[in-house]
């Protein structure tokens, strides 16, 4: 025999689960009398707060200080210059001789031809698409950390519902084996049973609790202040990845990706380097001059009064031996030449390699979430066909808990697969390079409005 009340308070716990969810997300959105922020609220908050973020914008604004410094070679230079001087004599037989001058004057400097300073400024300019590579991916690796780390809080909010539910819908097991036993129509062992499956539901809603308590304090860290994220829409509606092939994606990486465009500054760097090298070698030639008075004054002083003076200079310098300091320059600007021409290769494999893994892997995780869309259907209507034999008394109070751990686990799994689909679509426009905003306001529509 069996006690009828209990599948029926089954089927209504069932019922009930989705409103439990729903009521719960609403909880935690309302906590503290916090407003839910969108993931794009949250990254404009972020990119004027994040350290990493705001060093490598900083470095990147640097860079143009540093071109206008490099610049100044190929520009006049221009000097102001003073002296003061008093000199006086004991001579023999004679009073005191003295004499005081004033000497102020300016000097001038312009290089007229020096092939090094010319290729010292084209690699200077380089440097300014270095650090707009750079800039671009710490903006890339904001928007990935900030998504990672909403999701993650999302991922533990669904959790934590879902093993709320899972206790409260053993509990209600629990108390109604532990009726049927009282009255005589169960062993002990469902009652235990029961409880077990109840512990158990226990244990991991107080781990399900810290683990969302500690990825709320890495999204508030990232983002700079306590905040509440949205959640998915549902239906949830995953981005398609389009193009649909590897191939694609990976030549769009090779064509866009910072870390391939550094990759590739680095060898025209390179080349630039060799070219100083050599040049360090060559003729220069610079134009001076100076126009500068004195005035003179005192006993002893030959000329008396204010004098002018003024003088124009072209020199040319042109080594004849350096000990081997330039033929050595030379060699090495020519292995590391070479150097940065391996590290282009290596930054393409790496990128390459990991664009393919990323798409294999965001496909596998959309045919995932499809595959556990269809499963959470079949365990409701496995767990309503095990409800349905319990209440008629072909089935036991253990095969009802399986088919509740089955559904619960099914649904957990599957929103944390959500998540993890939407981030792997992140992280495979990141691994190509084409990360932008534009995918955060994309991803932004997949939230409740």
């Amino acid at each position: 025999m069996s006690d009828h009340r209990a599948p029926n308070s089954l089927r209504s716990l069932t019922r009930s689960m989705t409103g439990l969810s729903v009521s719960l997300l609403l909880a935690f959105g309302a906590a503290g009398g916090a407003k839910a922020q969108s993931l794009l609220e949250l990254y404009d908050a972020t990119r004027a707060f994040d350290p990493t973020y705001l060093s490598a914008r900083a470095q990147a604004d640097s860079a143009q200080y540093r071109v206008g410094q490099i610049e100044a070679l190929e520009k006049p230079t221009l000097g102001l210059g003073g002296s003061a001087k008093h000199e006086q004599v004991d001579l023999p037989k004679r009073d005191w001789v003295g004499a005081s001058s004033f000497q102020a004057g300016l000097t001038g400097r312009y290089s007229l031809y020096n092939r090094g300073n010319r290729l010292t400024v084209e690699q200077a300019r380089l440097g300014l698409d270095i650090a707009a590579a750079d800039l671009e991916a710490a903006e890339q690796d904001l928007i990935v950390r900030l998504a990672q780390a909403y999701f993650d809080v999302l991922g533990a909010q669904d959790t934590l519902t879902t093993t709320q539910a899972a206790r409260t819908a053993f509990a209600e097991q629990l108390a109604s084996a532990k009726r049927n036993f009282e009255v005589g129509t169960t062993t002990i062992t469902d009652t235990r049973e029961a409880q077990a499956k109840f512990d158990l539901a226990t244990a991991a809603e107080i781990a399900a609790d810290n683990d969302l308590r500690v990825k709320r304090l890495k999204l508030n860290h990232v983002v700079g202040k306590p905040v509440v994220p949205k959640a998915l829409a549902l239906p949830v509606a995953l981005p398609a990845i389009t193009p649909p092939a590897v191939e694609p994606w990976v030549e769009r990486a090779e064509e866009q990706h910072p870390q391939i465009r550094k990759a590739r500054i680095g060898v025209d760097s390179s080349l630039l380097e060799t070219g100083k090298a050599r040049a360090s070698d060559g003729l220069t030639v610079d134009l001076s001059g100076t126009v500068g008075a004195v005035n003179a004054r005192g006993n002893g002083s030959q000329i008396l009064g204010t004098t002018n003076s003024g003088n124009l200079a072209v020199s040319v310098n042109l080594p004849l031996y350096t000990g081997g300091a330039t033929q050595n320059r030379i060699k090495e600007a020519l292995v590391l030449e070479e150097k940065a021409r391996q590290d282009l290769a290596n930054a393409r494999r790496g990128v390459s390699e990991g664009t393919r893994s990323n798409f294999y892997g965001a496909l596998s995780q959309a045919a995932q979430v499809k595959a556990l869309e269809a499963a959470e259907s079949s365990t409701k209507l496995a767990l309503d066909a095990t409800q349905l034999g319990f209440k008629v008394g072909v089935r036991v109070n253990l095969d009802v808990l399986n088919a509740q751990t089955q559904l619960f686990t099914t649904q957990r799994d599957l929103a944390k697969a959500r998540y993890e689909a939407v981030l792997l679509n992140l992280k495979l426009r990141q691994a190509a390079g084409v990360l932008t905003p534009a995918d955060v306001a994309a991803t932004n529509e997949l939230l409740v409005k």
